[in-house]
């Protein structure tokens, strides 16, 4: 689904559903049930808001705010609302919940990690509004929508996948332990992995063979979520295992999305960003 297409269908009232919207769609889904089965916040906004006052209603606002945006982006004729919504929601927890850690705890890989998978989550739900905007949002709010939305998203999340690769730097034994036993030389595939991260972090943001760099990245989060965490969540995993597969799972789903935000772009091109 080219940048293109999608805007010419915009502007004629029909919108195209691609597979990585179903994608992230049925993530945000999923991310609301959990929220509502559970009574608490899903795992990809922990920890959050622990002493709030109305906390349980807001874990329910949350979660439906997620599920029916969710739904909504299945849905041709609701897409764009959904998707507006969905920005709207997510951009002040990345805003308020991890950036202000950052400043909080600036030494601290859990912040920045913490920052890196809502950024890339943030970043999927920038490229469908920017996709869907309303032609009133494209000559009001043109920072956010078409080609300037899109850059915007695509920085952030290239920004994203640069704790993803320090974070195999500084943690190259735990890192290594996640690696399937079938694979040879475990270190040797976390400092890989984390050079791949922050290479694909450089071309994304710099604009050269950001296609290719954004659909290999998403590539290797979607290989990680299948062959680290699909295994231990299958074994039976503790509660902690059980959230990083969920969390591994929506930046996955986010990253795909910007991936595919660059269809229509050369693989190698300079200057596309």
């Amino acid at each position: 689904m080219e940048q293109t297409h999608q805007s010419n269908s915009n502007n004629r009232g029909v919108q195209v559903i691609s597979v990585s919207q179903v994608a992230f769609a049925a993530t945000m889904i999923f991310l609301g049930i959990l929220s509502l089965i559970k009574g608490d916040f899903a795992p990809i906004w922990q920890p959050a808001l622990k002493n709030v006052p109305a906390r349980e209603p807001l874990v329910y606002l949350c979660a439906l705010i997620s599920l029916l945006s969710g739904i909504g982006l299945l849905w041709p004729r609701t897409a764009a609302v959904a998707a507006r919504v969905l920005l709207i929601y997510l951009l002040p927890w990345l805003l308020l919940f991890r950036v202000f850690h950052l400043f909080v705890a600036p030494a601290a890989q859990d912040a920045w990690s913490g920052f890196g998978e809502t950024a890339a989550i943030v970043a999927g739900a920038w490229v469908l509004y920017a996709w869907f905007a309303s032609d009133w949002e494209r000559q009001h709010l043109g920072f956010a929508t078409g080609s300037k939305g899109l850059r915007v998203a695509r920085v952030l999340y290239g920004l994203a996948l640069v704790p993803f690769g320090l974070a195999h730097f500084n943690y190259p034994r735990e890192t290594a332990s996640l690696v399937p036993i079938w694979l040879p030389w475990h270190i040797g595939w976390a400092y890989f992995c984390g050079g791949a991260f922050i290479a694909a972090a450089v071309a994304v943001l710099i604009g050269v063979g950001a296609r290719l760099a954004a659909a290999l990245s998403a590539l290797q989060l979607a290989l990680f979520t299948l062959l680290v965490w699909v295994p231990i969540v299958a074994r039976g995993s503790n509660a902690f295992q059980w959230s990083e597969f969920l969390i591994s799972v929506a930046v996955t789903a986010g990253a795909w999305v910007v991936a595919d935000s660059y269809r229509g772009i050369p693989w190698f091109a300079v200057g596309k960003r």
